[in-house]
């Protein structure tokens, strides 16, 4: 659970990408990147999935990806702002006029899923879990709507993102502008103590390079990713605070750029395969061997 002062507000969230639908995809070049990163993770996945859910879905671009590649599978998309879902069932135009298949959305939040129990085979989530303020729960439900044998693909952002936005920052008041993002292993955790197996965590870090701290600022909101947490400045931050951000953020510039750190955590696991009938009787697999 969040603390106070990260506590994020689902109502201001919601509005941040309700309005951020229309110049998201101009700005989302990392959550595109980070996306194929993980697609080509599946090429080592025999699965087969009959339905996917893509959860946090955006604007869609992994939604179509995940179209074309299982397109007999019934593929979700969901996400917390309408408009966002709107614009993901927008871009499958393409995919039903390839497969014959459309595409399912639902508005919706992640730590409280509007779906029933074992619905799900794929359940993949590109940069959403950064947006729960309970990311046990939101396994939790990610556990429930999967089907036995089903498989978990997420990337989230780790401690270390954003840290020279948060550093330049420090001392400049005393409200909260960066969100608190979870470590690796408490993810890893958490995947066990949802009842996941086989968990498989990595990391990477990647660096986005801006002209200044504005150019990073209007990414940031471009694609929705406004702080939303209890801890906020109530109002707009002072001149004299943006000032000192952006000389505090000086002491990062290289080659006439200022970095942006971005630690990105991948995360699968699957649902164990049940072992006892529902009356009770224990399962026993039998593998064949060889005569």
């Amino acid at each position: 659970m969040a603390d106070t002062e990260s506590i994020i507000d689902k109502r201001l969230l919601r509005l941040a990408f309700e309005r951020a639908a229309a110049s998201y995809d101009g700005a989302a070049v990392l959550q595109r990147e980070i996306g194929s990163r993980m697609l080509s993770r599946l090429d080592y996945v025999r699965q087969q999935p009959a339905v996917v859910l893509d959860a946090g879905c955006g604007t869609g671009h992994a939604t179509a990806d995940l179209q074309q590649r299982y397109p007999a599978a019934t593929v979700c998309a969901l996400d917390l702002a309408l408009s966002m879902v709107g614009r993901a069932c927008a871009r499958s135009g393409w995919a039903r006029r390839l497969t014959g298949r459309g595409l399912r959305g639902v508005c919706a939040d992640i730590e409280n899923l509007p779906l029933r129990a074992g619905a799900i085979n794929l359940l993949w989530s590109n940069l959403a879990l950064q947006w729960v303020n309970d990311p046990l729960r939101a396994f939790g439900e990610f556990r429930r709507v999967l089907a036995p044998g089903g498989l978990l693909m997420f990337s989230t952002f780790g401690p270390d993102t954003l840290k020279e936005l948060r550093a330049a920052y420090q001392g400049t008041d005393q409200h909260t502008h960066v969100n608190r993002f979870v470590d690796l292993h408490d993810l890893g955790d958490m995947l066990v103590q949802a009842g996941f197996a086989d968990p498989v965590m990595d990391m990477e870090c990647l660096t986005l390079t801006y002209k200044d701290v504005r150019a990073l600022m209007h990414d940031l909101k471009a694609i929705g990713a406004h702080n939303v947490t209890a801890g906020r400045p109530q109002g707009m931050s002072a001149r004299a605070t943006l000032a000192a951000v952006e000389r505090n953020y000086e002491q990062w510039r290289c080659d006439d750029r200022l970095p942006a750190t971005f630690e990105v955590v991948y995360g699968h696991a699957w649902v164990p395969m049940p072992r006892t009938t529902a009356d009770g009787r224990p399962i026993i697999p039998i593998k064949a061997g060889r005569a």
